[in-house]
């Protein structure tokens, strides 16, 4: 089988065990999104869609159109680039998640006289995106300055004591960790054992992965006073140093099986039936 990893960083910890895992049973290749033409070859059987850009989920959903499996779809992976949709799926499947209301830039907020505390986030999450909590008139009126034509979501904010339970989920299995919050700056994360997750937490992440279509995802909840809100659902987050993660990617690859590799074997089967006649 033909496995291509989408992506700008091969070298990730996460993609390169995992293509070590499959390089001895099928041809692996890597392709940086940003090099991608309409008329770039559809040559793999499956692809991993780690990179979110518009190139790479326009290559995403062409490679779907030509029978190839993607993982994740350019369709689950849209959803969790824009907080709205994200909101929005949570709420219809009963999932967990903070009242959630769009504007059009900060200033569109300001003009609502909020309460505070909030969380004000970018409507569309990339790279280096806005992610804040604001607590008064004065740095909401900052951030309208420095964000003028930002489409944002402002979110009730959700006290947790500093900390965010972060799981991860491939393909079912489900992988853990804690990590102070990302107001306070970047940290490492301490793994946690999904056994030793609150009652429940773990079927919650899978559900969210029915919700939202996602094979490979992460889920970042807060917990207050024992009872979990989901603040972010991430396509195909990175698990560093996550055991079993790249094992399992690498089997989720392997079982993605799709429609045209299935009709090759099944005309292959057949041929094979008309010469044994």
């Amino acid at each position: 089988m033909r496995i291509c990893l989408v992506t700008d960083r091969p070298d990730h910890p996460l993609l390169a065990d995992a293509r070590a895992l499959l390089t001895p049973r099928h041809e692996v290749s890597a392709l940086d999104p940003d090099t991608v033409t309409d008329r770039h070859p559809i040559s793999a059987d499956v692809y991993l869609l780690k990179a979110r850009t518009a190139k790479a989920l326009a290559f995403a959903e062409r490679a779907e159109r030509h029978g190839a499996r993607v993982l994740n779809s350019a369709a689950a992976t849209r959803a969790c680039q824009d907080r709205v949709r994200m909101a929005e799926l949570a709420w219809a499947a009963r999932l967990p998640f903070p009242a959630t209301t769009a504007f059009a830039s900060p200033a569109r907020l300001l003009a609502t006289d909020p309460v505070f505390p909030l969380m004000v986030k970018s409507r569309h999450s990339r790279r280096h995106d806005l992610v804040a909590r604001v607590d008064d008139l004065d740095a909401l009126r900052t951030m309208a300055r420095e964000w003028p034509d930002e489409p944002i979501v402002a979110q009730e904010f959700v006290d947790n004591g500093g900390w965010d339970h972060k799981l991860w989920v491939v393909d079912g299995h489900v992988f853990a960790g804690l990590r102070r919050t990302a107001l306070d700056g970047p940290a490492e994360t301490k793994p946690i054992a999904p056994e030793d997750l609150p009652t429940g937490w773990s079927s919650l992440a899978r559900r969210v992965g029915i919700a939202f279509g996602l094979d490979v995802y992460g889920v970042d909840i807060l917990e207050v006073e024992g009872v979990p809100s989901i603040i972010d659902v991430n396509a195909f987050p990175g698990m560093r140093g996550m055991r079993g993660a790249p094992e399992a990617l690498a089997a989720l690859a392997e079982s993605a099986a799709p429609t045209r590799l299935a009709e090759m074997s099944d005309q292959a089967e057949r041929l094979e039936m008309v010469r044994e006649s």
